[in-house]
């Protein structure tokens, strides 16, 4: 269907505000996305690089020499006049509060008001086995039920019997393991659940797409669909990994009743798009205490002004529009990333000064992710974790592979592996002890 046709398609449903409840009719991805540009007032977007075919007409560009950024990074220690931030006061009052704002209304979307806090039941309860000791495993359901409609978050807790406020890590990930390792004999070595309980640690593994579908043609589906009724997405509503990063909280608010765990002791990883919304967990959601960032990229701690890896227009094009805020995808046709107001430092900077570990794995195999863009963007926001009394990165020239960076707030490690959190693993869980001795 040509774009033309996908807009006159669905200019009737946006000029009466929307579906209704029952007999609406459902947009598909492409038509989200027309009816989208046509709320904006967009003709057409850029279109993203293509990272499969060397012979495209766009194709990814991996060549340092060519990645910039080549225009100034928004400082997060200026105001809006160019007053400068110099005390921790002026950026908790003033400073990050405009930030958030920008983010919100520019990137991520807002997360509606009066939304019900999820009813919690548990679905399966048994003993199981991690880290040589035995683990008490519940499979929970959180039944979040407005204007007839319902989303159930899906959550798998595990502690060490006999537990009492152990830390807890929060991965965004699969409670019923990796799909892709359905029917496939498993990989050997430890999982990271193994280390966690060996430290008498507790876990849990929370489904994002439980909370909102990964699909662009699933808008009105989810958290986000039971939020408008059904109706397609105003430019300022919040995207999927805004949602994402709510259902953290809502995990949070359940283990701070959970006398096994202690939740302020609780760190959230993620891989990828599950690593981008760690990151906004990180950012939005105060009471973390510590993140592992795995590979995160565009949208995630990738300066959005480097041409390098996955680009702007990729986040807004059919396929992962639904990740953004609406208004997003003006920065890929009339506006370019470098008319953000705000890029992945100043998100990396709303977590400070907790605990942050960037990871990612070896270029040759990880490009996309753009490790050097995710680096520089963790030195951009050092000077924010330094005004607040935490040491920001070490250094700032990009370290070898299997480097370190030394500190107890903000890390970096590149692996020698791809596109995997694994390797990275045991630094972080030695990172987040300190943390959560600093926290005890």
């Amino acid at each position: 269907m040509r774009r033309r046709d996908l807009l006159a398609g669905t200019a009737a449903i946006l000029a009466s505000g929307g579906p209704a409840a029952a007999g609406v009719a459902v947009l598909t991805g492409e038509q989200a996305h027309a009816a989208m540009l046509r709320r904006l007032g967009i003709g057409a977007l850029r279109p993203g690089v293509d990272g499969m075919n060397p012979g495209a007409a766009n194709p990814v560009n991996y060549d340092e020499a060519r990645a910039g950024p080549f225009s100034l990074l928004p400082d997060p220690l200026a105001l809006p006049d160019g007053t400068p931030v110099r005390d921790a006061k002026t950026w908790w009052d003033v400073r990050r509060p405009q930030i958030l704002e920008a983010f919100a209304r520019e990137i991520h979307g807002r997360v509606p008001r009066g939304l019900p806090a999820p009813a919690w039941r548990t679905v399966k309860e048994e003993r199981v086995s991690w880290g040589g000791r035995t683990v008490v495993e519940r499979r929970l359901a959180g039944d979040v039920t407005r204007h007839g409609r319902s989303v159930a978050i899906d959550l798998l807790v595990g502690a060490p019997e006999g537990a009492a406020k152990a830390p807890v890590v929060i991965e965004l990930g699969f409670p019923d393991g990796p799909p892709w390792l359905r029917g496939r004999t498993p990989p050997l070595g430890p999982d990271w659940r193994d280390a966690v309980i060996a430290r008498g640690w507790g876990y849990a593994i929370y489904a994002p797409t439980s909370v909102q579908p990964d699909d662009p043609g699933k808008l009105q589906d989810g958290i986000i669909g039971l939020a408008n009724r059904g109706r397609p997405r105003d430019p300022e509503d919040w995207g999927a990994l805004r949602a994402w990063a709510w259902g953290v909280s809502r995990v949070l608010d359940l283990l701070e009743a959970d006398p096994a765990v202690d939740a302020r002791r609780a760190a959230v990883a993620g891989m990828s798009r599950y690593g981008k919304a760690a990151l906004l967990a990180m950012a939005y959601e105060p009471r973390l205490a510590a993140g592992y960032i795995a590979s995160s990229g565009e949208g995630g701690a990738k300066l959005h002004r480097r041409r390098r890896g996955e680009q702007v227009e990729n986040l807004a094009a059919v396929g992962e529009h639904h990740w953004m805020a609406g208004n997003f995808l003006r920065y890929a046709g009339p506006l370019t990333a470098d008319d953000l107001p705000v890029d992945a430092h100043s998100l990396i900077a709303l977590v400070a000064p907790r605990p942050l570990f960037i990871g990612t794995g070896a270029d040759a195999t990880d490009g996309w992710v753009d490790a050097r863009g995710m680096f520089m963007a963790a030195a951009a926001a050092s000077p924010v974790y330094e005004l607040l009394g935490a040491g920001g990165l070490d250094r700032a020239a990009f370290p070898p592979p299997l480097t370190l960076t030394a500190g107890d707030h903000l890390v970096f490690r590149q692996h020698a592996e791809g596109h995997t959190p694994a390797p990275n693993w045991p630094y972080f869980l030695e990172f987040a002890a300190r943390a959560f001795r600093r926290a005890a």
